[in-house]
C-alpha cells in the first residue's frame, strides 16, 4: 500500500507527473491550512505550494547518491525562506511542506497522502481549541519612565491594587538614554476597571507612554 510509484529501473515520464502533481496538491493543501490556522501573506502561502515541488525535484536530481544528500542539505541550510525570522508556526509549515516534498520525491504518494491529511487536522483541531491559550487577564504591559525614576519600586502600590501577579520582562534605554521603557507581563485582578489602572500609573509615569495589550507570540508586536 505504501509502495513508491517509482520504478525500479529509474525515474519515468508519467511517475515524475504523478508526483508533481501530488506535490502541487499537497502544497495547496499545506497553504489552506496554514491560512485558515495563522496569519499569513500571499508570498508566503505561494512559498508553501511551491515548496514541495521544488524539494520533490532537488531529490529526483540527488537520485540516492549519499554525498550529494550531504551536500543538498548544507545547501538548504544556507536558505533564507524570509527576509525576517519568521514565526514558530511559519517555520511548521516550511518543515511541513519539506516533509511532504522528501516523501513525494521518494515517490511515497499514498505516505505524503497520509502525512498531509493528519497533520493538517492536527493543526486545525489545535488552532480552533483552547489549547495553549493565556488567561484572559494576561496582558503585557509596556511603561515609559523618566530615567531618574528607580523603576524597581515605583508602581508597587499600584500593582498590589489591581493585579495578581507582574512579572518585569525587560528593561531598555529610549529617547538617548533619558527614558526607560519598562516591559511586564501581568495578571489583572477580576473585574479591574483598566481606564483607572492605566490613569494611577499615568500619574506616576509622569504622563508618558503606556501599552496594555493582550500578549503576542514569537515576539511579534
Amino acid at each position: 500500500m505504501l509502495n513508491s510509484v517509482l520504478s525500479s529501473s529509474g525515474l519515468t515520464l508519467g511517475s515524475l507527473l504523478i508526483c508533481s502533481l501530488a506535490s502541487i496538491i499537497f502544497g495547496l493543501i499545506i497553504a489552506l491550512v496554514h491560512m485558515k490556522t495563522s496569519k499569513y501573506t500571499k508570498n508566503f502561502l505561494i512559498t508553501l505550494i511551491i515548496l514541495p515541488i521544488l524539494v520533490q525535484t532537488v531529490i529526483f536530481m540527488v537520485n540516492g547518491n549519499l554525498g550529494t544528500s550531504i551536500a543538498i542539505v548544507g545547501a538548504f541550510s544556507l536558505v533564507r525562506f524570509r527576509s525576517v525570522a519568521g514565526t514558530s508556526r511559519e517555520i511548521v509549515s516550511i518543515f511541513f511542506a519539506m516533509a511532504i516534498g522528501l516523501a513525494t520525491g521518494m515517490g511515497q504518494i499514498v505516505f505524503a497522502a497520509i502525512i498531509t491529511v493528519l497533520v493538517s487536522l492536527i493543526l486545525v483541531i489545535l488552532s480552533i481549541s483552547k489549547f495553549g491559550e493565556g488567561s484572559n487577564s494576561t496582558k503585557k504591559l509596556k511603561i515609559t519612565i523618566p530615567d531618574n525614576v528607580d523603576y524597581t519600586e515605583v508602581f508597587d502600590d499600584i500593582f498590589d491594587k489591581y493585579l495578581e501577579k507582574s512579572t518585569l520582562d525587560s528593561v531598555k534605554t529610549v529617547n538617548l538614554g533619558s527614558l526607560f521603557e519598562l516591559t511586564y507581563t501581568v495578571n489583572l485582578k477580576n473585574n479591574v476597571n483598566e481606564k483607572k489602572f492605566v490613569d494611577d500609573l499615568r500619574c506616576r509615569n509622569g504622563n508618558l507612554k503606556i501599552i496594555l495589550t493582550h500578549p503576542i507570540n514569537d515576539g511579534e508586536l
